[in-house]
């Protein structure tokens, strides 16, 4: 199998054994066994293996077993995520160049009119571009292995159409563009809490 080959087949087994986690359709508790998803996926072992271990460092899975986060992580994960993508926000006022802030402005027009599907993209886009202007490679690893939770998150709040999304994302890059740090950080940090209180309060339905 080529490299390339590999790593299609692995981003697919990955996005797979997620999507399935994150539906509920692998429950909390499942164990998970490489030989049955690798039939089941018409794969080798080896890119199922990668998956598991990936999805182990987003922490969704704990020892081959399917975790649920309970609302007490999801809060602990967000507080990490609003400290990172907020310093983020506030690096990316003093840093971020104007071909970047175009990109990032691209990606809030595309959530506008796009599928849930094409938004969900083009909203993981604007918030990776504000990370790497952290210029960190920590704070852009870190938010990295978070990414599992970060698009169940993602998912529900396009979804269900969580009110002012978009509108919060424009604020946060006029912010950017105004180099205001003081702004950004805080419309940054009060977008993620205000995407957590969403989440949290559609789960009591």
């Amino acid at each position: 199998m080529s490299k390339q080959a590999f790593q299609a087949a692995y981003v697919h087994c990955y996005e797979l054994i997620r999507d399935k986690i994150l539906n509920g359709e692998l429950p909390g508790g499942t164990k998970l066994v490489e030989e049955r998803l690798a039939e089941e996926f018409g794969v080798s072992r080896t890119p199922v293996r990668e998956s598991i271990r990936k999805l182990e460092q987003e922490g969704l899975i704990q020892k081959k077993r399917v975790v649920q986060p309970s609302v007490e992580d999801l809060r602990h994960i967000f507080e990490v995520r609003m400290l990172l993508e907020g310093f983020s926000a506030r690096c990316a006022a003093s840093y971020m160049d104007e071909a970047t802030q175009e990109k990032v402005q691209e990606c809030i027009t595309i959530a506008r009119e796009g599928t849930v599907e094409v938004t969900m993209e083009a909203n993981k886009q604007f918030h990776d571009l504000i990370v790497q202007a952290s210029r960190n490679p920590e704070i852009v690893r870190i938010i990295d292995r978070m990414q599992s939770i970060i698009y169940l998150f993602r998912r529900a709040v396009v979804y269900y159409k969580r009110p002012f999304l978009i509108d919060e994302h424009q604020h946060i890059l006029d912010a950017i563009r105004a180099h205001d740090a003081a702004a950004a950080e805080r419309l940054m940090k009060e977008h993620l809490q205000a995407d957590l209180d969403f989440y949290l309060h559609l789960g009591k339905h």
